[in-house]
Parts: structure tokens; C-alpha cells; sequence
């Protein structure tokens, strides 16, 4: 699933409302300048679920391929001509490759992202795994460990509709899960592989209950870092993957779909990640190009 990758002048995009907080911009551009890609362009818009058939309407041939981030990856799926068995597995689309005959292919590189992120760890396969949340990440999370885990996933959540919904995914995703209430989410650090997916400031008062010999934590957090959770881990001699790993390893996937080249520079990708991260921008931000203004 590539788009073509010819010499003719090729746009890309990451569409999602909020969006001016993206980093895929600097990511992929990165990627583009070590590829040599010149002739390459990567934008971001603000798109929210209404604007998202109006903004379809208007791409034209000159268009790879797109990034989704929320609340877009469940809406464009009915604008797709097809998507992938990985897409289809959590209903998440975070990649659309717009094909040289015009057709429009949905995937998602956030599962397959997220087992590399681990596998860069020296993390392949574990005996159980704790999902910290129960949000479409970690759906996703769940898809990964699919691929990963051996045995039972223990999903911490704060409702029982949630919880329901995390069995559910289980079921569907072929993965066991059990399910227990956030006030027991300290219970999740017994496990060999932690995968926290909820938003800022969440977890940071588990931060105190990370045990003396944690495991691997996977916060899918990259702004702020390190969280408190992620230091305390550290501190305690844990292996700790971050938002930015799960990031760069998405992005990589992204821009092999979208150009068809390969290898992809993961360094140079993760290297200008934490340059924007540390506030050394590469160039001018700007504000986020807005749908219809794609000029």
C-alpha cells in the first residue's frame, strides 16, 4: 500500500481539530530531507468531523497521502474506498494513501508504531501486560499486544461501561481481558509490561507506588515529558518507552506508505522530534492552514 513516488510535486498532510500542536510536521519533513525529497510537502489542517467531506472534495492528484489525529480516525472511514485489516480491527484509521489511480486506502500505523516502539526496547513478547485507560489509544493498545502478549491484559478503568468496552475489544481482538476499577490502577505495576494511555496529569499520583523492580512502562504521552509516572519509573530502574517513540515509529510507517521509499531515517526523525520538543523550532511554525486554504 504505496502511493507513487515520482519526481512531479507531491503533498501530505496531518488533519485533526485540535492540530497546532502536531509534531508529524517537523517528523515527516525530516524524513523528506534526508530522503531528498525536495519536491515534497507535509501541512497541517484544522479539520473537525463536519469539515472532513468538504476537505476530500478538494484533494487533487498532486496529493499522497494523510495523517489523521482525533476526532477525524473512525469519521473518514466511510470516505474510504478501502481499508486495511489492521484499520478495521480497532475502527481507527490514522493513515490515508491516496493511490495514482485515485482511490483512497485507510490504514493504521498507530498498532503496528506501537509494537516497534516496544521491539526498539528489546520488549518482543511478554507473559501478561496492565492497559492504564480505556480510550480508542487503548483499543489500539490492545490490538498491539495482541501481536505481543501470551496471556491475560488487565485494563484499569473508571466506569463499568468502560470496562464492558474494554472486554468487548478483547473479545473482538482475541486478546483476554480483565477488567478492574482506577482505584486499584497500582495493582497494574506488577506487571511485566505497563501501557499507560491516559491523558496528562492522570497518573501522576500512582507516580509513588512504582514498586523497587518495575518492568517496561509505555506512556503514550510525549508532551509534557518525562511525566511523573515516567520519572519515577526511570528512577526505579525501569524501561520506559515514550509518546515520541510511539510517534516516530507511526510516522516512519507513514511516510514508507505515502512515498514508497525505504529505509525511512528513524534517527534523524526522532532527533528533530526532540529538537521541537526541547523549543528549538527548525522553522517558523506558523498557524495551522485551515481546510479550504489549501494554497
Amino acid at each position: 500500500m504505496t502511493a507513487r513516488a515520482g519526481t512531479d510535486a507531491r503533498r501530505a498532510a496531518v488533519l485533526g481539530s485540535p492540530i497546532a500542536h502536531s509534531l508529524s510536521p517537523v517528523l515527516h519533513r525530516a524524513a523528506y530531507r534526508e530522503l531528498g525529497l525536495t519536491h515534497w510537502s507535509y501541512d497541517r489542517f484544522q479539520v473537525d468531523e463536519s469539515g472532513l467531506p468538504g476537505f476530500f472534495e478538494k484533494l487533487d492528484g498532486s496529493w499522497a497521502g494523510l495523517s489523521l489525529t482525533m476526532p477525524l480516525k473512525r469519521a473518514v472511514i466511510p470516505l474510504l474506498d478501502e481499508i486495511t485489516d489492521t484499520a478495521a480491527s480497532v475502527e481507527a484509521v490514522n493513515t490515508v494513501v491516496l493511490t495514482e489511480d485515485g482511490r483512497r486506502i485507510g490504514g493504521n500505523t498507530d498498532i503496528p508504531g506501537m509494537v516497534a516502539a516496544l521491539r526498539e526496547r528489546g520488549v518482543e513478547e511478554v507473559a501478561s501486560a496492565a492497559v492504564l485507560g480505556a480510550g480508542a489509544t487503548a483499543s489500539s493498545a490492545l490490538a498491539a499486544l495482541s501481536r505481543i502478549c501470551t496471556g491475560p491484559v488487565t485494563a484499569y478503568v473508571r466506569s463499568e461501561a468502560r470496562a464492558a468496552e474494554m472486554r468487548g475489544w478483547g473479545a473482538r481482538l482475541g486478546v483476554p481481558v480483565r477488567t478492574a476499577g482506577w482505584e486499584r490502577a497500582a495493582d497494574a505495576f506488577r506487571a511485566p509490561l505497563v501501557i499507560a494511555t491516559t491523558p496528562a496529569g492522570t497518573t501522576d499520583a500512582l507516580a509513588a507506588a512504582v514498586p523497587e523492580r518495575p518492568g517496561t512502562l509505555f506512556d503514550v504521552l510525549y508532551d509534557p515529558w518525562p511525566t511523573a509516572l515516567a520519572a519515577a519509573w526511570s528512577a526505579r530502574g525501569g524501561a520506559v518507552v515514550g509518546g515520541l517513540d510511539l510517534l516516530v515509529h507511526q510516522a516512519v510507517l507513514q511516510v514508507e506508505q505515502m512515498t514508497g521509499r525505504t529505509p525511512v531515517p528513524l534517527a534523524a526523525m526522532r532527533a528533530a522530534g526532540e529538537r521541537a520538543l526541547a523549543g528549538h523550532q527548525e522553522e517558523p511554525p506558523g498557524p495551522p492552514a485551515r481546510a479550504g486554504h489549501q494554497g
